[in-house]
């Protein structure tokens, strides 16, 4: 695999804002990021707060990432273009913002490129903006998609319109050089008649979780001393919080 083939592609001058949250899959931004600035563009990684946010391998906590920009500070207008990266946590958090929600419908209502992958597309669910599309995601959110009015398919790399989207980090290898070409192309503006490929049917539900990430989460270490008193205090908390509502 060599997710950082870009075929030529040249972005010179482009900025491309990458929205995350606390819990992005963290080969998911690094990996794109990196193709990105080495074909001349300008990353910002915007997030719901300022400093820094932490990354993970499937479910095990990995290094952190600098937040260039707020998202509350961030304006669209700014951007060529928008990327998504996924995770199991990350995304969750994202979607839960109106803030970030409108900043995704900024970028798809002027048609800017959009690329995503994994459980990025959850943001693009909660934004509103998947009804009619097509697009790939990992199979656990194909629910989601079918249920906002998307077409899920399970495959490597979907392209609809001003959209590139992707499975999971198995697929770097075709999401990295799509993005590339979708950010260079960029502005498409949609239309009634917008161009799709492939069926505009939803692949159907998988039988079973990916293996890779089931094993993962089954062997994760169990948990420091320390986060066991912080669950122990969060807990205790919140029924002190209970014991007082209930004694009004």
């Amino acid at each position: 695999m060599r997710p950082t083939k870009t075929n030529g592609q040249r972005l010179d001058g482009k900025r491309i804002a990458a929205l995350a949250g606390d819990g992005f899959e963290l080969i998911e931004l690094l990996v794109p990021r990196k193709a990105l600035e080495g074909a001349g563009a300008t990353v910002e990684v915007v997030s719901l707060h300022a400093g820094k946010i932490r990354g993970m391998n499937l479910t095990e906590p990995s290094r952190k990432v600098r937040v260039d920009r707020a998202v509350d500070d961030a304006d669209p207008a700014d951007y060529d273009g928008l990327l998504i990266p996924g995770g199991f946590i990350g995304p969750d958090f994202v979607r839960q913002s109106e803030t970030a929600r409108a900043f995704v419908r900024q970028f798809d209502v002027h048609g800017k490129p959009i690329a995503t992958l994994c459980h990025g597309p959850w943001v693009l669910v909660s934004a509103g903006v998947v009804a009619d599309r097509r697009l790939a995601a990992w199979p656990g959110i194909r629910d989601d998609v079918v249920n906002a009015g998307g077409t899920w398919r399970d495959e490597p790399l979907v392209r609809d319109a001003n959209w590139v989207s992707s499975r999971g980090p198995q697929d770097l290898h075709a999401f990295v050089p799509a993005m590339v070409e979708l950010f260079a192309r960029g502005v498409q503006l949609a239309s009634p008649a917008r161009a799709k490929s492939g069926s505009d049917e939803s692949s159907p539900q998988v039988q079973q979780p990916i293996e890779l990430a089931v094993k993962a989460a089954r062997h994760l270490p169990g948990p420091a001393l320390r986060a066991v008193l912080a669950a122990a205090l969060v807990a205790a908390a919140g029924t002190f919080a209970w014991r007082r509502a209930m004694a009004r």
